[in-house]
Parts: C-alpha cells; sequence; structure tokens
C-alpha cells in the first residue's frame, strides 16, 4: 500500500507539473490549432500529422493538418489568418514575401513568421521502365504529371521545362493520384518535390518496375541559373525500390511558419517541441532527420517569431538582427 500511495503521489505530482506547464502564459492560444500541410501521399502531410500528435501530447491542445495545394497556399493561409501554422518551401515563400505570390499577386506577405527548419525538399522524377524514357531530354513532348498546381512542384518543375525549352503537357494532381494516374498509363512521367523517402514514390517503386530519372551537371546548373533559390542535391542510392544508384537533383529548404501575431508564449513551446525532439520528429518522417537547430540559418530573407527567436538564443544559436 506504501509503495502504491507512493506511486500515485509521484503521478499525482507529475499531473500537477503538466497542468502547471498548459496553464503557463497560455493567453491568445488557439483551442484548435491548424496546420496547412499538402497532399496525401506528400511528405509535408506525414511529417505534420506526426507532430500534431506531439503538440497534442506535450502541449494538451488539439493539432488538426490540412489538407491543401501546398507551400503556395500555405504561406496565404497563414497571412490571412486562416490556419496557425503552415509548411513552406522558401521558394514560393520569398515570392509571396516579396508580393508576387500567384495566389494572391500584389499582396506582400509581410505578417508570416519563421519558427523552425524543417529539411530540404529534392525535385524528384519517375517514369516506368516500360516507356522507355531514360533522361529529362526524353520527356520532350510528353505528359507530365507535376503535383497540385499551387504547391512546390507545381509551381518549379513547369518553370525548369519552359527553361529548357521544352514542350511538355502538364498535368495537376495530389502525389497520390499523380503516382496512380503513371501506373495507369494516363501519365508518361511523374514529377514532383517533397522530402525524402516520398510515400508515392515507395508505394509505387514497390508495385512497379520504375526509372527514376537523374540531373545531368548541365541540367542543374540551367535550373539552378532560373531558379537561384535551388542547389544541388542527392538522393542516396536505395532511398527506392529500383533505385541502386544515387540521384542528382535540385532541392529547397522548408521551414514551419505561422503569423507575427500568434502568441510568442506558443511560438516558444512549438519551436521548443521541434528542435528538441529529433528521434520523435524522425519517427514522424525520416526527412526530420534535417529538422535541426543549426539549420536555422538556411532561412535568408523571413524573421523569425520572436517565440522562436527567444528559443533559439536560449539555445546558443545567433539569429541575425534582420531576421529578428
Amino acid at each position: 500500500m506504501l509503495n502504491l500511495l507512493k506511486i500515485a503521489t509521484s503521478v499525482a505530482v507529475a499531473g500537477l507539473i503538466a497542468t502547471s506547464a498548459f496553464a503557463e502564459d497560455r493567453e491568445g492560444w488557439p483551442s484548435n490549432l491548424t496546420i496547412g500541410t499538402g497532399s496525401q501521399g506528400g511528405t509535408y502531410f506525414g511529417y505534420g500529422s506526426g507532430f500534431a500528435t506531439m503538440i497534442g501530447e506535450a502541449l494538451g491542445i488539439t493539432a488538426s493538418v490540412e489538407i491543401t495545394g501546398g507551400p503556395v497556399q500555405n504561406v496565404t493561409l497563414v497571412e490571412t489568418g486562416e490556419h496557425n501554422m503552415g509548411f513552406v518551401t522558401m521558394g514560393p515563400a520569398y515570392e509571396a514575401w516579396i508580393g508576387k505570390s500567384k495566389l494572391m499577386p500584389g499582396a506582400e506577405h509581410k505578417k508570416i513568421r519563421a519558427l523552425f527548419p524543417m529539411y530540404q525538399t529534392p525535385l524528384q522524377a519517375a517514369v516506368l521502365a516500360s516507356s522507355g524514357i531514360k533522361s529529362f531530354a526524353d520527356l520532350e513532348g510528353k505528359r507530365v504529371g507535376v503535383g497540385p498546381a499551387g504547391g512546390t512542384s507545381g509551381t518549379y518543375w513547369p518553370r525548369y521545362f519552359k527553361a529548357a525549352n521544352m514542350d511538355v503537357t502538364i498535368s495537376n494532381a495530389g502525389g497520390g493520384d499523380t503516382a496512380g494516374q503513371l501506373k495507369d498509363g494516363l501519365i508518361d512521367a511523374f514529377v514532383y518535390a517533397a522530402g525524402i523517402p516520398t510515400g508515392a514514390y515507395s508505394q509505387l517503386a514497390v508495385e512497379n518496375d520504375v526509372v527514376f530519372l537523374s540531373m545531368s551537371q548541365e541540367e542543374m546548373a540551367q535550373f539552378i541559373k532560373a531558379e537561384p533559390a535551388m542547389s544541388p542535391f542527392i538522393i542516396p542510392a536505395n532511398t527506392y525500390e529500383d533505385q541502386p544508384q544515387d540521384v542528382s537533383t535540385v532541392s529547397l529548404w522548408n521551414f514551419a511558419i505561422a503569423s507575427d501575431d500568434m502568441p510568442e508564449s506558443l511560438a516558444y513551446e512549438l519551436t521548443k517541441l521541434a528542435m528538441e525532439n529529433n528521434e520523435r520528429m524522425v519517427q514522424n518522417h525520416k526527412a526530420a532527420k534535417e529538422t535541426l537547430a543549426e539549420n536555422a540559418s538556411n532561412n535568408s530573407f523571413m524573421p523569425f517569431h520572436p517565440g522562436a527567436v527567444r528559443w533559439f538564443e536560449e539555445n546558443g544559436f545567433k539569429i541575425p538582427p534582420a531576421l529578428r
């Protein structure tokens, strides 16, 4: 009985500590926190679903993920206050910041604030082996699925084809749907942008004989010249079945963002949760191996939320004055 009493007392004390932590400085916190992600089958959705569970467990508030068209839409949903939080690649985020968003052209998105770095988004491309397509040059005249129109993929792949003077027929759909279209022969290639491994590609490669296309040095240079926010990236061999060699491509960094009117205490706790629990984040999605505090330096233009600044600087990471 004495041991049981000790256990019960410990549990009660732990509960009081948790309740106290939950109650501390929660003014202005939403009862339900919405996170803008992307299409099912994409990295944002899996990464966000796991993080939403962590928020509920650690902070005691309900968090829900919203299926969206991706970064172009997410940045505007945060700017306008329709979502509390969103995931963005820094290319579309910068365009929205300077008023060049396709969704809200002319409207500078100056309320958005960075919370924490997520991972790099490589651009990826797959075809069925039976198609005979072996290179990007072979996509000339073909039907190409590029993912959702508002996503990173749907934004940047058409720009690449334009810069390369390639005539392709573009198709827009979610990642899972696009993979299905390739399998059914409705399109000739599935090009996408998502953290690795991407669920839609993993399933496609298990169920079909697939070829993953690799960019030449000239093609990468052409892409980076057209889109300076891009950088070279290697998809390691055996990331997917049917991928025995490294694949060369380009990538963009992803960050979690919020509005500047999110309570500082909430932004602090969200940043703390992501930055101090990398092992759990990787359980949510393998791409989170790059969800590390030192990667905050890959944000070059968007101010960090004051709550995020507080966490980074408490933990020895200096945020430049221009990004405070």
